[in-house]
């Protein structure tokens, strides 16, 4: 009984000591300033000399176990430190420059030395319980307490802690297990029952890592982006990978394995892709790299390995606007020689200019289109992705005319699509026309009219005409020719175009006043035109005026009309525009101024109204002289008197018809003159005419009639030739062609000597 108290004192005791089983080792973190621990923050002057003793590492096992020390450092950093496995002391080894690197990274790590790889069966751990009672009551036995994992053992009378056989460890799954491990005697009597005392303990295996996983990146997948402004050598990603061993990883290498095209570069040892080149040579939008890792042993061989896809992608900027260029490079202006009038749809093969945006997908599409006179050429193609070869097509061939244009000038435009920029660029396409004989010599008339006299000389200038080749050169050059039925009188000057009358040519108006011809305007290569010539002779005075009869008779009876038609027969050409004039020739001036009354009747009334004052003036005179005579007579006796009434002659009248000529005053048309004597007599006449016989018959006391002989006349045009009078109406007519004068005299006389008869036949 007193055994027991001792007992439950050394189990406890047991307990203690197995619960400090296997646990990691740690660094001490004797903060930021010490010279010993885990090297945090730690800081060191750049002259301090190689061989010094700079640091000390620092760290315990739980277990008590001993512990080892390591540093590593990038490979492609230097190995500035080496440290003593055992101590810890680490020394410097390179010489410091802060100048060139002012931050040092190592990796240090301390081990209590349990593997990963420690074969099944092995026994790891013992625990041990003392019971200081006897007999079987002093007897131990060891077990798991359930549950527990199924990698582990213990033996039930050495306590000996074993990996179950086929059992394997992973510090990837597990990096320490946790085992409860009961101790428990055989059992007696205390206090009068039966007992069973146990302890138990808690066991920690914690599972060192080996170099059994291959390389694990991390932050997968990844994609990266390229700007179009990135300089080369800008970082683009980096990729992560670690060991997949973590407890004691080896370093890792990364290498790109394909995909890159020598676009893009990988740090080895910090995993950061970089592009190599301008992103404006990068002909692909997307890039699928693969970049490999591989852990490196600390013997320095390649060990594990692992790939990963990396995706990068090109962004394009929007900067870049359209550009064109010539043979030689980026041009503005390109210029071509071609002869006018070219087949339509002909290409322009001299013009050799492509277009290209330099940016990508939408960025780089842009139309095409030309700026000028609309419809003579088009272009092809007009939309354009990145790049293109521009092509120009005749679409308007009758529109290229080198008389209209010596130069054609367009502007090629080129102007973004789909971006809110639209940026656009232009060219100048210059085209000079080179001439063709395109073109027929044309008269700057259709038909040409020209006036000449008729008794132009020959070889005189009659007109010139003018045709026009636009062409230029031997083309535009015009020889002139005549030919037609009305060109035998007429030539050409063949250079000039001006038309003379044939040196020996004589025109005549009254055989051939018109001719008509035409006029031939030809070029080199035998293009020609037409235009006809009207050419008119100008009638002269070249012809006397001719009468059908040197004489003309005519029969006037006095008191009735006089009608006397002259025939006569003037040339006057085929305008009939000649002035003309007729004189008619009186003996007295009273035929004259009757016919100038015709033109000026007011002249006539005038005269009119004189020969009434007179009339009235005789009659008052001749009633006073009568008052007067019959006042001195005493006796007033019955007269009788015999009046012999001499038959009146018959009034004799001319009648002229006037000529309608043109509007012309009649004073130029007629000249009216005083006859001169026996001018309109009848000299044919071989004696003079009797006087007229005394009345038969008792004169009545009428008077005789008082009537004003009249000279009318007519001019018309030449009438058949009559046959000759008969004799006594000839000799009639002589008889009472007396001149007007004669016949007033007469009848005047007669008058008084019918007053006298009648005076004396009643005294």
């Amino acid at each position: 009984m007193g055994r027991g108290p001792p007992a439950v004192l050394a189990l406890w005791m047991l307990f203690l000591s197995l619960a400090q089983a296997n646990f990691a080792p740690h660094f001490f973190d004797n903060g930021a300033g010490s010279t010993n621990g885990n090297m945090a923050l730690f800081s060191l002057p750049e002259d301090t000399p190689v061989g010094s003793h700079v640091y000390t590492l620092n760290g315990t096992d739980p277990e008590g176990d001993p512990v080892s020390y390591h540093i590593s450092f990038n490979p492609s950093a230097r190995s500035v430190f080496s440290v003593d496995p055992n101590l810890g002391n680490i020394t410097l080894i390179e010489e410091l420059d802060r100048e060139r690197e002012d931050e040092i990274e190592a990796i240090i790590s301390i081990s209590d030395g349990l593997n990963l790889d420690t074969p099944s069966g092995s026994s790891l751990a013992r625990v041990r319980a003392v019971d200081r009672d006897t007999g079987s009551a002093g007897s131990v036995t060891y077990f798991l307490k359930n549950p527990h994992p199924s990698e582990f053992s213990v033996d039930r009378h050495s306590g000996v802690l074993r990996l179950q056989a086929g059992a394997t460890l992973d510090f990837e799954k597990a990096r320490a297990h946790f085992l409860t491990v009961v101790a428990k005697d055989g059992g007696g009597k205390l206090r009068g029952a039966d007992v069973v005392l146990s302890a138990t303990t808690e066991v920690t295996v914690n599972v060192e890592d080996v170099q059994d996983m291959a390389p694990v990146f991390v932050g997968t997948p990844y994609y990266g982006y390229v700007y179009e402004d990135t300089l080369p050598g800008s970082e683009v990603l980096t990729v992560v990978a670690m060991d997949g061993d973590r407890g004691k990883p080896n370093r890792v290498l990364y290498s790109l394995v394909n995909g890159s095209d020598g676009a893009f570069e990988i740090n080895e040892t910090s995993g950061a892709i970089s592009v190599t080149q301008s992103p404006s040579q990068l002909r692909r939008e997307v890039y699928e790299l693969h970049v490999q890792v591989t852990e490196v042993s600390s013997a320095g061989t390649p060990a594990a390995q692992a790939m990963v896809p990396v995706t990068i992608r090109i962004v394009d900027l929007n900067n870049h606007p359209p550009t064109f260029y010539g043979e030689s490079g980026p041009q503005n202006r390109f210029e071509l020689s071609m002869y006018e009038h070219p087949p339509q749809g002909e290409i322009l093969r001299g013009l050799k200019i492509t277009v290209n945006d330099s940016d990508q997908g939408a960025n780089a599409k842009f139309n095409l289109r030309l700026v000028g006179p609309g419809g003579i050429f088009r272009v092809v193609p007009q939309t354009v992705l990145n790049e293109a070869q521009v092509t120009i097509i005749v679409e308007n061939s009758a529109a290229i005319d080198f008389e209209k244009f010596k130069v054609l000038t367009f502007k090629l435009l080129a102007i973004e699509v789909s971006t809110p920029e639209k940026f656009s660029s232009t060219a100048d396409v210059v085209i000079q026309l080179l001439d063709t004989n395109d073109n027929v010599p044309k008269f700057t008339s259709h038909y040409y009219v020209a006036r000449i006299p008729e008794n132009a000389p020959g070889g005189s200038n009659v007109l010139a005409v003018t045709a026009v080749d636009p062409d230029t050169g031997p083309w535009g050059e015009v020889k002139y020719s005549i030919y037609g039925s009305g060109a035998d009188l007429f030539l050409i000057h063949p250079s000039s175009g001006i038309i003379y009358t044939q040196p020996w040519a004589s025109l005549d108006a009254e055989g051939t006043a018109r001719y008509n011809f035409y006029v031939k305007a030809e070029d080199m290569e035998g293009r020609y035109s037409l235009a006809e010539v009207f050419i008119t002779l100008l009638d002269v005075n070249d012809h006397y005026p001719q009468f059908g009869k040197s004489v003309q008779e005519k029969i006037m009876v006095l008191g009735s009309p006089v009608k006397i038609e002259v025939s006569f027969k003037i040339n006057l050409g085929s305008f009939r525009d000649t002035n003309m004039t007729l004189r008619m020739l009186s003996r007295g001036p009273m035929a004259a101024f009757l016919m100038q009354t015709k033109e000026n009747p007011m002249k006539a009334v005038g005269v009119l109204a004189g020969i009434m004052a007179i009339i009235v003036a005789l009659t008052v005179l001749i009633s006073t002289a009568t008052f007067w005579r019959n006042k001195k007579s005493n006796k007033v006796q019955p007269v009788r008197r015999v009046l012999r009434k001499r038959p009146s002659p018959a009034p004799r009248s001319i009648r002229i018809e006037w000529l309608k000529f043109r509007r012309t005053k009649a004073a130029d048309k007629f000249v009216l003159k005083e006859a001169p004597p026996n001018e309109n007599c009848n000299n044919n006449s071989r004696g003079t005419p009797a006087p007229p016989p005394p009345p038969s018959t008792a004169p009545s006391m009428g008077q005789a009639p008082w009537t004003v002989p009249t000279v009318s006349g007519s001019l018309g045009p030449q009438q058949p030739q009559q046959p000759s009078p008969k004799p006594r109406a000839v000799a009639k007519r002589k008889a009472v062609g007396s001149p007007v004068q004669s016949a007033l005299v007469s009848e005047l006389r007669q008058k008084f000597e019918k007053k006298n008869l009648h005076s004396k036949a009643y005294f």
